[in-house]
């Protein structure tokens, strides 16, 4: 059986409007690659070393992948995910083959169909009897010159990536990356401080020992300090994933009794919440001061099997979206920032039923409110569209923060933003053919999303 990529995949079927689709995708295609939010870490790239097998750069990484896997009744131990248990990456490419029917009609399907045609050339369908044959073409091809990781950078067109580090990295390879005049790319790192927030955070106690804080002010000093650090060494932007967007404007006297509550271990729930509450507008206060974007992931109930957490730890695929609430838990934040020019803040959600109802409207009125692009379980065909009907009307183009890949599968980065490139081309040729955008103002918009859009928003 074939496996091909159509030439107009993800455009519209009707020819007129296809036709305008393909001149607008024609047009953005070879535009570099940003990518201001990702998790590739680093050293992939410092050290250049090859990719040891298949499974390492395809399957074992990639929860998309591992968790449908899982769902088909593969224990986890069997993909390599349990150090303590040995396994033969033949084996698992022969399981992920076998399997390979199992990603019809899903955003991984599309994207490792991407990868396995255009960067190895693979014109045959995984399946059981080819398993070993596939294995050897893509083993030899990371064996070259070329698939080393940063001829692939290069190759991709990657202006500049992303990463995501803990506040107290001292963020070497970064500094090893910038200095180094045989590398052209840039990466940067990125504040992400949630451990550090969250007085119900495994470790939150050793993690405040380790910044120095004995006291709450000394606390945000410390915080500031670091990301005083990422800002020296690059980054753009501070990332908060948290479980709800919820903000509170609490006074210091009341901060600093929760805050040695939290040193203590002897913190409720409740407190805990009003804690993070007054921490997350702490962040937004810290990034008018050193211009960081702020970013909020929000509404994912993390780690949500705790056999399975407690076995392979987190990232392994049963982090579950929940319902999430914006306006008023975000208001605290907003009556003081949101109308602040030196805010950037850039809203994601896994529950796209808020994009009409609440972040699209709250990105149309406040300046520093912008929409973060459909992340994890959205950033999926349909459901980029979806996103696209649900907010433009109302924020329009330019209140959104350019496609983000968010993705630890490093040959994943440049499927991912033709997928994008293609659905806003098919969204905007709509418009077009319904005679509500002149073409040549959809040709502009479609370059802004790659280029301006999201050097505005992320501060590039």
């Amino acid at each position: 059986m074939r496996l091909g990529l159509d030439a107009d995949r993800l455009l519209p079927i009707e020819p007129t409007v296809r036709s305008v689709a393909r001149r607008l995708y024609d047009a953005v295609s070879d535009a570099p690659i940003l990518s201001p939010h990702g998790h590739v870490d680093p050293r992939l790239l410092l050290d250049d070393l090859p990719f040891s097998d298949p499974v390492e750069l395809l399957v074992r990484h990639d929860h998309y992948v591992t968790r449908m896997l899982h769902a088909a009744g593969i224990p986890l131990e069997r993909l390599g995910l349990d150090p303590a248990v040995a396994v033969d990456p033949r084996e698992v490419w022969l399981i992920f083959c076998s399997l390979w029917s199992r990603f019809a009609g899903t955003a991984s399907g599309f994207w490792l169909t991407s990868i396995l045609v255009e960067q190895f050339g693979i014109d045959e369908k995984p399946e059981f009897d080819n398993a070993g044959a596939l294995y050897d073409v893509i083993a030899g091809a990371l064996a070259r010159p070329e698939f080393r990781p940063r001829a692939l950078f290069e190759r991709f067109g990657i202006e500049v990536l992303a990463t995501t580090d803990d506040p107290l990295d001292e963020l070497e390879p970064h500094r090893a990356l910038a200095a180094d005049p045989a590398f052209g790319g840039r990466v940067i790192p990125t504040f992400r401080p949630d451990a550090y927030l969250d007085p119900e955070a495994p470790g939150f106690g050793e993690r405040i020992d380790r910044l120095g804080a004995t006291s709450f002010d000394g606390y945000l000093d410390a915080l500031a300090a670091r990301r005083a650090f990422f800002v020296e060494n690059g980054a753009v932007s501070a990332d908060h994933g948290v479980l709800e967007p919820y903000t509170a404007d609490l006074d210091d006297a009341e901060a600093s009794r929760l805050f040695e509550a939290a040193r203590a271990g002897t913190i409720s729930a409740a407190d805990a919440r009003a804690f993070r509450g007054r921490m997350l507008l702490e962040m937004a206060r810290m990034s008018v001061d050193d211009g960081l974007v702020m970013t909020i992931h929000a509404g994912v109930q993390r780690n949500h099997h705790l056999p399975t957490f407690e076995r392979f730890g987190a990232d392994t695929g049963h982090d579950i979206p929940v319902a999430t609430e914006w306006v008023h838990n975000l208001r605290p934040l907003l009556q003081r920032f949101g109308t602040d020019p030196r805010l950037r803040l850039i809203l994601f959600t896994v529950d796209e039923t808020t994009y009409s109802r609440e972040l699209a409207p709250l990105a149309a009125f406040y300046p520093a409110v912008f929409l973060g692009a459909p992340w994890w379980f959205l950033d999926a065909p349909d459901a980029v569209l979806r996103f696209r009907a649900a907010t433009t009307e109302t924020a329009g183009f330019y209140r959104g923060s350019g496609f983000v890949d968010d993705t630890r599968a490093f040959l994943s980065i440049p499927a991912r933003h033709d997928m994008a490139r293609r659905l806003d081309a098919a969204f905007l040729a709509r418009l077009v053919g319904e005679g509500r955008l002149d073409e040549e103002s959809a040709m502009s918009v479609a370059r802004d999303l790659v280029d301006t859009i999201p050097r505005t928003a992320w501060r590039l």
